[in-house]
């Protein structure tokens, strides 16, 4: 169970206990031998790949939201680039997390370190408060996305006002031509097939849509079509400014294989041109985490199609977040 632990403010908060590795459900850990031998792919990524979901957390510098449901351990930029540079990963995405609200210091701050030649990075805000004259100095930093994030605050609305909600979002940063980033449940997108088409901007999806995978039914398994949202999905990659991350899975997924027909779809056709690879470093609830097999089962999904590759990889990625 989680402790709590008083804030200096006197509120409450989740003291997060992080799950433990060795649970079955938790998928390629340091320990699953199954994959011990797929732990060094750099060798097979593109040279210049990007990391398009990763995230810095330093609590003791930059301070948690007061409504921030769980307290994670430190993860600083330094260890980023450590365990980016093990996996052959040579520029990253940095997302605000939710445990810092519409704080963006520590990620913008990242970017300033890091310039943005190797990084790009993905804000929070509030539409109603936020003034171009602030994102445009964002952007100067390497900003290029605004995140929308539903799934990890338990978030809900209906489609009038998730409609009224994106445009909001959409008219300021359309300007600046940045990516609108949605952290939705799959079924959700069913919705979102009317109105993104309507916003006239780039969408990307996290972590494959966010679909339930550990709700299917057998024939949901084997046809991934019949989860709601998935054809919803499908058709807005096809219309060619909508992108879903690959990244995550361990968040939806206590079994990788079931992926592999859905991953199969949204790498086929011009579908392809529309996947970008996220680590989701550091893996926030989770401990024991070894990306590189799930990087391996990527590759072995591409085939040896290497023009694939350089496009899950780095290709889509840079036309994404506009890297010249």
């Amino acid at each position: 169970m989680p402790s709590i632990e008083a804030r200096p403010s006197g509120s409450l908060l989740m003291k997060y206990s992080p799950r433990d590795s060795s649970s079955p459900d938790i998928l390629f850990t340091h320990n699953n031998a199954k994959f011990l031998k797929h732990r060094n792919v750099q060798r097979r990524l593109p040279q210049g790949s990007w990391d398009s979901h990763m995230h810095v957390i330093d609590p003791e510098n930059y301070p948690l939201a007061a409504d921030a449901l769980y307290v994670p351990q430190t993860h600083l930029l330094e260890q980023a680039l450590e365990r980016e540079g093990r996996l052959g990963i040579d520029n990253i995405v940095l997302v605000q997390p939710s445990i810092y609200g519409n704080d963006n210091s520590c990620l913008l701050d990242s970017l300033r370190r890091l310039g943005p030649n190797r990084s790009r990075g993905v804000v929070t805000f509030d539409p109603s408060s936020i003034d171009l004259g602030t994102l445009r100095c964002w952007h100067q930093l390497g900003v290029r996305g605004v995140r929308v994030n539903f799934q990890s605050i338990g978030k809900k609305g209906d489609e009038g006002g998730l409609e009224v909600l994106l445009r909001s979002y959409a008219n300021l940063i359309r300007p600046l031509d940045w990516v609108l980033q949605l952290y939705i449940p799959l079924s959700t997108i069913t919705i979102m097939e009317d109105i993104i088409p309507r916003l006239n901007i780039r969408v990307c999806f996290d972590h494959f849509g966010h679909p339930p995978m550990t709700e299917l039914s057998t024939a949901q398994q084997t046809d991934p079509y019949l989860i709601p949202g998935f054809a919803s999905l499908v058709r807005l990659l096809e219309l060619g400014n909508t992108y879903v991350k690959i990244s995550a899975p361990y968040r939806f997924c206590n079994n990788l294989e079931m992926l592999e027909t859905m991953s199969k779809i949204l790498f086929s056709g011009p579908r392809a041109k529309r996947v970008v690879f996220g680590t989701d470093w550091p893996h926030t609830r989770y401990t024991g985490i070894d990306i590189a097999p799930f990087i391996q089962l990527i590759l072995d999904w591409c085939g040896n199609d290497k023009a694939l590759v350089d496009r899950v990889f780095k290709g889509n990625a840079m036309e994404l977040w506009n890297i010249m």
